[in-house]
């Protein structure tokens, strides 16, 4: 199968080569097919001014003119195509004053690490590696490009970036890049929540989450990461997680189920530093530990209640005979796959496995019935006999759809005695 984005991004460079620029294939796409991975995207670096770009192509977007960067819209896919480059001072830990404009090696030795600092000539099928990135690529090993503290004071969100490739691509960090991002964690707290929030989505979703957090508890960053969650945090060396980490291992999962479990077991943590393990499940606690989650990383509203949903079967494990209804409902929510999930990661931790068990053997039962039969009424049907729309609605639908649920009724009429019965 053609990989188009390659022959769009191929004829954008072969533009710049036919007008006299030099261009180049840069950074994650050169590193990703050195390692014989498809790239998702592809960079184009050239000496070409951003002007000169815009002159020379017909559908093109000033993303970035000041440092440099003009994206071209080519065939199915749009290049992001940046001109050498150096960097001025950083003040904000996020991105320079300004740039100037520069040569190639210049270019290469601004950016981050050295994986990620080669080029690659296509149509000569060469590679310019100004930084020693081939070494490393060869010896799966991560490092800062020059001095690891200034790239990391430069530019902080750098220091989640390390973790993410490392873990990601299953490489260990050179020592003293390792040293500098200890050395940096706390300037972590200068960059926003929904910049973490992204960077997080990327390492803790995929297979390798699990090397991802132990990375960031080895270099003393989900400390700061969760800082404003109630719970106090556990000591880095000793990560206790067994629930995330036994949450679907070897596959992705959702970043709301991944919060999900990093909730229950920092409330685990809690609870056992409390001297009350029992406690760890409280409903309560757990909600404010979600709303605080929320508010730590800025997540979105699907997100929250992504979160929210996986953790559904701990309402269920408090009450000793949970409701039919409650049961159905529970396997009818969005995010069911999810909760049953993290309740078996719960399990295979040891903590209240023979409850769980029980509690997933009945809604396995329930799962081969028919558990989210069409309501029986409708705010229509409400409507219709004579009932004001208002707050009792939705619990006059509800109190009749359990009904319908648990069994106890089987007929229209019966579901609107039931409603009729709460709104009047």
């Amino acid at each position: 199968m053609p990989d188009v984005a390659h022959e769009d991004a191929l004829a954008v460079l072969q533009a710049l080569r036919q007008a006299g620029f030099v261009a180049y294939f840069a950074g994650g796409c050169v590193r990703d097919l050195l390692m014989g991975r498809q790239a998702k995207d592809y960079d184009v670096a050239t000496d070409a001014a951003p002007q000169q770009v815009r002159g020379l192509f017909k559908n093109t977007q000033a993303v970035g003119a000041a440092f440099g960067v003009i994206l071209v819209r080519q065939g199915r896919s749009t290049i992001e195509v940046a001109t050498f480059r150096t960097d001025l001072e950083y003040r904000d830990g996020r991105r320079p004053e300004g740039v100037k404009f520069a040569t190639a090696e210049e270019d290469a030795n601004r950016r981050d690490f050295t994986i990620n600092g080669l080029f690659l000539d296509p149509v000569e099928n060469r590679i310019i590696d100004f930084v020693g990135g081939q070494a490393d690529l060869q010896a799966r090993r991560l490092r800062a490009i020059g001095n690891a503290d200034r790239r990391f004071a430069e530019v902080h969100l750098r220091l989640l970036r390390a973790v993410r490739f490392a873990s990601r691509l299953d490489f260990e960090i050179e020592a003293a890049t390792a040293e500098a991002i200890t050395t940096h964690a706390t300037e972590l707290k200068r960059i926003s929540p929904e910049r973490i929030a992204e960077e997080l989505r990327k390492m803790l979703t995929p297979a390798t989450r699990d090397r991802a957090f132990q990375l960031l508890h080895r270099f003393g960053l989900i400390a700061v990461l969760m800082r404003f969650l109630p719970e106090k945090m556990p000591d880095r060396l000793k990560p206790p997680v067994p629930i995330f980490l036994s949450l679907n291992p070897g596959k992705a999962v959702a970043f709301g189920a991944a919060l999900a479990a990093l909730v229950l077991d920092f409330r685990m943590n809690a609870a056992e530093a409390a001297g009350d393990p029992r406690d760890w499940f409280s409903a309560s606690e757990i909600k404010r530990s979600v709303l605080s989650m929320r508010q730590t990383l800025k997540i979105s509203n699907d997100e929250l209640n992504e979160m929210s949903w996986s953790m559904s079967f701990v309402q269920l494990l408090a009450d000793e005979t949970p409701r039919v209804a409650a049961l159905k409902r529970f396997l009818n929510q969005p995010h069911a796959e999810d909760a049953m999930q993290l309740m078996a990661a719960v399990a295979s931790c040891g903590m209240m496995n023979d409850r769980i068990g029980v509690l997933m053997q009945t809604l396995d039962h329930y799962r081969q019935t028919e558990f989210a039969p069409l309501p029986l009424v409708t705010g229509d049907d409400l409507t219709t006999a004579g009932a004001s729309p208002g707050p009792k609605f939705k619990l006059a639908l509800d109190a009749a759809y359990d009904a319908q649920l648990e069994g106890t009724i089987t007929t229209k009429q019966q579901a609107m005695d039931v409603a009729m019965k709460v709104v009047q």
